[in-house]
C-alpha cells in the first residue's frame, strides 16, 4: 500500500499545547476509525508552522477526504517512492 508525506500548513502548529494536540490526534483517528482500515496515520512532526504527517493509503483521494472530514488543511500531499537512512549508505 502506498505511503505518503502530508504538508499541513497550520500557523502557530508548534505553539499547540499538548492538550490541542491531544485533540487534534483524537479528531484525527475518530474520522480513520470511520473511515475503515484503508487508511492509516502512522506518525506527524510538529513543525513552527506546519504539520508533516505520514499516512498509508491507497490513493490521494482518501487522503484528501480524510482531511475533509476531520476540518485539516492537506496543502501538499506527496507519493513517497523510497526510503533512506543510514545504513542506505552501507
Amino acid at each position: 500500500m502506498p505511503k505518503y508525506i502530508i504538508e499541513r500548513e497550520i500557523p502557530g502548529a508548534g505553539d499547540l499545547t499538548p492538550e490541542q494536540l491531544k485533540g487534534i490526534s483524537q479528531t484525527s483517528c475518530g474520522v480513520l476509525s470511520n473511515m475503515g482500515p484503508q487508511i492509516q496515520w502512522v506518525e506527524s512532526f510538529v513543525t513552527g508552522n506546519k504539520v508533516y504527517c505520514v499516512y498509508i493509503a491507497p490513493d490521494e483521494k482518501m487522503i484528501l477526504e480524510h482531511a475533509r472530514q476531520g476540518g485539516f488543511p492537506a496543502n501538499s500531499i506527496s507519493k513517497i517512492t523510497a526510503i533512506i537512512n543510514p545504513v542506505t549508505a552501507e
